[in-house]
């Protein structure tokens, strides 16, 4: 599976926590939030969350894992567009329902609200530990499994009902927002990686206009 970390500004210095616990589960890992580096731009959760969104909707990732401060706007801001099935989890018991009975595409941790300095990192391993251990959408309790199973179809069938797609979505965007998320170094050299697909065109149209 490939997994996007995408941390914002309020977090950023638990980016090397996430990015760490994500080791060794035999995933490949591509860090593109912020990384608390010095002199980097700052991405709000905004930002952040319509970047998630992007490299969902381009299959440029299977999966990413995000936050905020309290998790609560990042995993709003993922919500607005199509394509997206995001979870706030809190502790290993989130992340185990979710990956069975939700199965989506993007989690939301809480990286300030009782994170703590002594033991954050390793609540972060049992969450991650239980999130891609065993067959995500495989029902919990087992005896659920098809009922879940119809329930996640038709949710993402109102996904698509109920929003535009992202192509049609990106004109009508703060032009800031695009900009912000686009220019964050090594976006677009990742995004050049991605499937062939109109949204793909369309974004790096935008950035050559932008670049001209």
């Amino acid at each position: 599976m490939k997994i996007a970390v995408i941390i914002e500004g309020s977090t950023k210095r638990r980016n090397g926590d996430v990015a760490g616990a994500l080791d060794g589960l035999g995933h490949e890992v591509f860090n593109l939030g912020m990384k608390n580096a010095e002199g980097e731009p700052d991405l709000t959760y905004v930002e952040t969350g319509f970047l998630t969104a992007l490299l969902l909707n381009l299959g440029a990732v299977d999966f990413v894992v995000g936050g905020c401060g309290t998790g609560q706007g990042y995993m709003n801001a993922v919500l607005q567009f199509p394509g997206t099935a995001c979870g706030l989890l809190v502790d290993s018991v989130d992340a185990f329902l979710f990956s069975r009975v939700n199965a989506g595409n993007c989690v939301s941790l809480a990286l300030n609200k009782g994170y703590g300095d002594l033991g954050g990192d390793l609540g972060l391993r049992h969450i991650f530990g239980q999130l891609f251990h065993g067959e995500r959408g495989e029902g919990y309790p087992a005896a659920r499994k098809e009922i879940q199973a119809g329930a996640r179809e038709k949710l993402a069938r109102l996904s698509l009902a109920a929003h535009r797609a992202m192509k049609d979505i990106l004109p009508a965007m703060d032009r800031e927002i695009v900009e912000r998320a686009l220019s964050f170094p090594g976006v677009l050299d990742f995004i050049g990686e991605a499937p062939p697909s109109e949204l793909k065109s369309h974004i790096l149209a935008l950035a050559k206009e932008r670049q001209a």
